[in-house]
C-alpha cells in the first residue's frame, strides 16, 4: 500500500477504540496504554480538530483517574455504561457511536485515523474513502489487529514497533 504524504495543512480526526486498546495492551504485553502519546504521533505536526475516546464505564477503582488523563491528553471522552446481562455477561461496545461519529465529521477532515485493531470497522474505513474523500489511517498492535483492516486503511502505524513509546509498564 503506497503510504501517502501528511502535511501540516490537514485536518485530523482521531478515533480511539479504548477497550480495544487497553485489553490488547494488557493481555499481549501486560501494560497499559499510553494514549497521550497515541494521539501525539497520530497526529503527526497535522492540524487536529476533534479527538475521540470511546470508553465503557465499569465502577472500577481509578477509571475517573484515567479519564482525567484522557481530557488532559487532549481527548473527548465518550462514555457508555457497561451492559450486565442475566447470567453474568458483560458487554461494552462503542463500534456504531464510533463510525457515526466519524462520518460526521468526516466533512470537516482530511485524514480520519482510527486507533483500533477491530476489522468490524472495514466498512467504515470504506464508505470515509470512497463517499468522503478522507484518508483513513489505522493504529494498532499489529499482533492483534485485523490484517483486513491493516489492508483497508491508506497507512498503517504498528504500535508494537515502538513498545516504548507506546505503552506504560504497569507498576509491581
Amino acid at each position: 500500500m503506497p503510504i501517502m504524504q501528511q502535511h501540516e495543512h490537514q485536518r485530523v480526526g482521531v478515533f480511539v477504540d479504548v477497550q480495544n486498546m487497553y485489553h490488547t495492551a494488557k493481555h499481549l504485553y501486560n501494560s497499559n496504554v499510553n494514549f497521550a502519546k497515541i494521539l501525539e504521533s497520530a497526529v503527526g505536526g497535522r492540524k487536529l480538530i476533534r479527538a475521540f475516546t470511546y470508553v465503557v464505564k465499569a465502577d472500577a477503582p481509578k477509571e475517573q483517574t484515567f479519564f482525567d488523563a484522557l481530557e488532559k491528553a487532549g481527548y473527548e471522552i465518550r462514555v457508555k455504561d457497561i451492559q450486565i446481562f442475566a447470567g453474568g455477561m458483560k458487554k461494552g461496545d462503542w463500534d456504531v457511536g464510533m463510525a457515526i461519529d466519524a462520518i460526521k465529521t468526516a466533512d470537516k477532515l482530511d485524514a480520519v485515523i482510527l486507533v483500533t485493531g477491530d476489522g468490524d470497522f472495514i466498512p467504515l474505513v470504506t464508505y470515509l474513502k470512497e463517499n468522503k474523500g478522507c484518508r483513513v489511517e489505522g493504529m494498532a498492535f499489529s499482533r492483534s489487529a485485523s490484517s483486513k483492516l491493516i489492508e483497508a486503511v491508506d497507512n498503517f502505524t504498528d504500535l508494537g514497533d515502538n513498545l516504548d513509546a507506546y505503552l506504560m509498564k504497569n507498576k509491581k
